[in-house]
């Protein structure tokens, strides 16, 4: 296919007034199509409804410790449900706190406890003069709207293949104290699904920081979230929590886990993993925030997994419903859009997301040509801290939620607006001529 850069004007007018025919078209179908946020689809939800059947009125309701799951007590969560999140995140069970349904949470209290009380006795966040965060971009937007949220000054670091970029992180904790922490999707990064090497992962935990509070967010949002059964294309990744306690550095990362895209997003099990001087004082805190999590729910998730064989045996469902989306997009992009030199994307092994990095100044044109047509991406600039992309580049792809179907349409659709906008801007650039 020839590269868009090499047509000449009259070859890029006569596509645009193709293009612009079908796009019309396109509008004219009404279509109402949401590929914004990466949600299991009802197919996938379904397949674990049988979730509520280990559950009745009739059944057990003591832990394997003999607790009653109904009453008070137990304020770090079950044992078991302590290994069972263990297992996910590959650490110690000793090293977990079970909490509620969602890792977010989690997330947020744990910014919020050091903004008002700091870590580990160090000075409140909120009486320093300024708290920044790095953010490895594209990134999770969600992470960035809790730290947006509490007036923290925000760094954008460049992702690369392997992970953030690791000279830009070391540099910038070792010379400035008022850098608190950095936010990490470490195994298929949301949103362009790449994997932290085991390099990456060895200079996080030997991280020099000038702040004694400084944390790593390391988010395992999908770390069990393979796309394919072979394990030569499972990603792997070096655990951070044992590398930091092999590095001198045990208490420098908070890990974050959840069931939320295993079991039910609103009704699953999160937990944290660090450090026994960083659990027990998030446990100080916990005995006044709550008096206890859904134990039912924990009790519940245990018994229907069994361990963690079952869970992957689940997550293999996931996969079978999930891959052949992924695939169906990927094979769109390339028959379409190979060799244009209008858009890169990645091809991810696991995760929720496929990242398309559009020509410079293009993003912000294909989403609202998108939602003209009927469908709705995630805004452009998302994946940025503060919502702004400095090169209004990338688009988050969620291939997960819309049935077979609607996804057809809604790649063949977002094809087309990539194709429009990119002759848009380059009559623009090279020829002058306004849109």
């Amino acid at each position: 296919m020839k590269a868009y850069r090499n047509l000449s004007k009259e070859e890029l007018l006569s596509l645009k007034a193709r293009l612009e025919k079908e796009f019309e078209e396109a509008k004219g179908k009404g279509l109402k199509l949401d590929m914004s946020r990466g949600k299991p689809s009802v197919a996938q939800l379904d397949m674990g409804m049988d979730i509520f059947d280990v559950l009745n009125s009739g059944s057990g309701m003591t832990s394997l410790e003999g607790v009653d799951v109904r009453n008070y007590g137990v304020l770090d969560g079950l044992t078991e449900a302590k290994h069972m999140m263990a297992d996910i995140m590959g650490v110690s069970a000793e090293n977990v706190i079970v909490y509620g349904n969602a890792s977010l949470n989690i997330m947020y209290d744990a910014v919020s406890s050091a903004m008002t009380h700091g870590v580990m006795g160090c000075t409140p966040w909120c009486k320093l003069d300024k708290v920044k965060f790095l953010c490895p971009a594209p990134g999770y937007d969600r992470h960035f709207s809790i730290t947006q949220h509490f007036g923290i000054e925000m760094i954008t670091v460049p992702m690369t293949p392997q992970g953030p970029d690791m000279d830009m992180v070391e540099k910038l904790v070792a010379e400035d104290a008022s850098i608190k922490g950095i936010w990490c999707v470490p195994k298929y990064s949301n949103p362009q699904g790449y994997t932290y090497s085991d390099r990456t992962v060895r200079r996080f935990a030997n991280l020099k920081p000038a702040a004694k509070d400084f944390r790593i967010f390391w988010d395992n949002a999908y770390s069990v979230h393979h796309l394919y059964d072979e394990e030569e294309r499972q990603d792997k990744i070096l655990e951070i929590l044992s590398e930091c306690e092999k590095a001198g550095n045990p208490d420098m990362v908070y890990e974050f886990a959840s069931t939320s895209k295993i079991s039910f997003s609103g009704a699953g099990v999160a937990a944290i993993a660090s450090s026994k001087k960083n659990l027990d004082c998030i446990r100080k805190t916990l005995t006044i925030q709550t008096i206890g999590y859904d134990k039912i729910n924990q009790l519940r998730h245990v018994r229907y997994f069994k361990d963690f064989d079952g869970i992957k045996a689940h997550m293999r469902k996931h996969a079978a419903l999930m891959r052949p989306k992924f695939e169906a997009v990927l094979k769109v992009l390339e028959r379409e859009l190979s060799g244009t030199g209008i858009g890169e994307w990645t091809r991810p092994n696991g995760g929720y997301f496929i990242s398309f990095e559009a020509m410079e100044g293009c993003a912000k044109a294909i989403v609202g040509k998108c939602k003209e047509a009927g469908v709705t991406l995630t805004g452009a600039g998302a994946t940025y801290p503060y919502g702004e992309d400095p090169r209004d580049s990338n688009i988050r792809i969620a291939p997960t939620y819309p049935a077979p179907e609607e996804l057809a349409l809604a790649t063949d659709i977002f094809v087309l607006c990539v194709k429009l906008a990119a002759v848009e801007k380059l009559l623009e650039q090279v020829w002058g001529i306004a849109a």
